[in-house]
């Protein structure tokens, strides 16, 4: 392995138009889970691998990306890596479902009966800093829904719609119940995604904008309060 390729992998567990199937039909190597328990060296690998691909497919978007330039940065060889993936497909297929579970977790955990604002707060909170730790990630899920969500379609209009409908009759709850401002519960939670993941897909536009003050240690802490701040004092009660 090389020193690039060591320090490559050992970012990549930080990060934990061909015929694509859509996420719904992901189906993982039978090679890789055969057996009932993965072992800690197979973790660490499809850790290493799915990292690596983020990375890859993230900057050279699915056509441009190749089985292996994503062995290369997972510091493996390539018949290794086909161990735990049969194809570049499935690799993109199983790196995109893992991202959607991610991201989504902190709307899944909006708790009707907590304090509406500290909420908002909370999950504002965890969106910018997903942003600002795994940008790539968030680049990757842009770059699927720019290209039409070939994989991810079937996904988004049953189960992301209904979780939107379910989160938007909470904040709609409180709404009504005077905790916060009447406005669009659905455009509320759209202007959320869209400001904090801003800061990881415009990046290249933030630092022509700031100066590369992205780069610089405290900026992502400062754009989260402002983020808070204007969207908080947007929604408190009036």
């Amino acid at each position: 392995m090389s020193c690039t390729s060591a320090h490559t992998r050992a970012s990549l567990t930080a990060l934990t138009k061909g015929t694509l199937q859509p996420v719904s039909k992901l189906s993982p190597s039978p090679k890789a889970n055969s057996s009932p328990k993965a072992s800690r060296i197979q973790l660490e690998n499809r850790a290493a691998i799915a990292g690596a691909a983020i990375l890859e497919f993230s900057t050279r978007g699915y056509h441009g990306a190749t089985i292996d330039a994503i062995a290369e940065k997972a510091g493996m060889s390539k018949p290794n890596l086909l161990y735990y993936f049969p194809s570049k497909e499935a690799i993109y297929r199983s790196v995109l479902e893992q991202i959607v579970e991610d991201w989504l977790r902190p709307l899944m955990t909006l708790d009707p009966d907590a304090d509406p604002v500290e909420e908002l707060r909370r999950y504002i909170s965890m969106k910018m800093r997903m942003s600002a730790d795994r940008p790539e990630a968030s680049r990757l899920f842009a770059s699927e829904i720019l290209a039409g969500a070939p994989i991810l379609n079937d996904f988004l209009e049953t189960r992301l719609k209904s979780l939107v409908e379910e989160k938007a009759t909470i904040l709609q709850g409180w709404i009504d119940a005077g905790r916060l401002a009447p406005v669009d519960p659905v455009h509320l939670i759209f202007v959320i995604w869209s400001t904090t993941q801003h800061y990881a897909d415009f990046e290249a536009q933030i630092d022509a904008v700031t100066g590369a003050q992205s780069k610089k240690p405290g900026f992502h802490d400062q754009a989260a309060q402002a983020v808070l701040s204007i969207i908080l004092n947007g929604v408190k009660p009036r």
